[in-house]
């Protein structure tokens, strides 16, 4: 039986649990020094995951930076950059989103049953639509990365595939960085939303490492004994 992929979260978020503002314009909870971090993460993985407001919302490109980073991906026989996989129940994406259009790896869309056709009509030129089921299994999304290849997995959000891959009990390891300012309006996004987690009061997460990033701060947690301390 073929393993399913080591999957790490990574997220920023502020004093007070927010991952962005209500505004507009992304907020940027980080540094450059912690960015460059998040690279070299990025570039040791087989595919980035992000849902599919994180796409409509923060239109990101989620390729490794770094020159180097890419060459030596291409020496150790790789493509420069992860495979690209998003989740969505609606398919409301834009086809010309940086997502779909910068870079030259393969993208993968994982919509409901219901939605496939149109799914396939509107994204088929663009990246391989897959049918994760109706509502969408992560489990099964996870099955179809692992006969992909898909080895080592990471997930950059947003709050609701978070919430998702740590309610199902599919994340491995979560890294947290804290940035030094609050928010404080509850119409901006959380980290997660409300679920029955596996870790609460008499079941806490192994804090694995604590780094100081500039003004910002890294939490490792162990969520299973997977934990790749690397």
């Amino acid at each position: 039986m073929v393993q399913r992929p080591y999957t790490l979260l990574s997220c920023g978020m502020s004093i007070d649990g927010y991952l962005d503002d209500a505004e507009q314009e992304r907020l940027l909870l980080s540094n450059d020094a912690d960015f460059d971090r998040v690279d070299a993460v990025r570039s040791g993985c087989d595919a980035i995951l992000v849902g599919a407001a994180t796409i409509r919302q923060d239109n990101p490109r989620l390729q490794v930076r770094s020159a180097e980073r890419r060459a030596a991906r291409v020496a150790r026989g790789e493509a420069p950059n992860p495979l690209k996989v998003t989740v969505t129940a609606r398919c409301d994406i834009d086809p010309e989103a940086r997502f779909f259009s910068v870079g030259d790896v393969d993208k993968l869309v994982y919509c409901t049953s219901a939605s496939y056709d149109s799914a396939r009509e509107r994204l088929g030129q663009v990246a391989t639509v897959v049918d994760g089921g109706d509502p969408i299994d992560l489990h099964l999304v996870m099955d179809d990365l692992s006969a992909r290849g898909v080895r080592r997995l990471m997930v950059e959000g947003g709050g609701t595939m978070h919430t998702q891959f740590l309610t199902e009990g599919l994340a491995d390891e979560l890294q947290l960085v804290v940035a030094p300012f609050f928010v404080g309006d509850s119409r901006a996004p959380r980290f997660v939303s409300d679920g029955d987690f596996p870790w609460g009061p008499s079941s806490r997460a192994t804090l694995a490492e604590v780094r100081q990033i500039g003004d910002v701060v890294l939490l490792r947690y162990a969520l299973t004994d997977r934990f790749d301390a690397g």
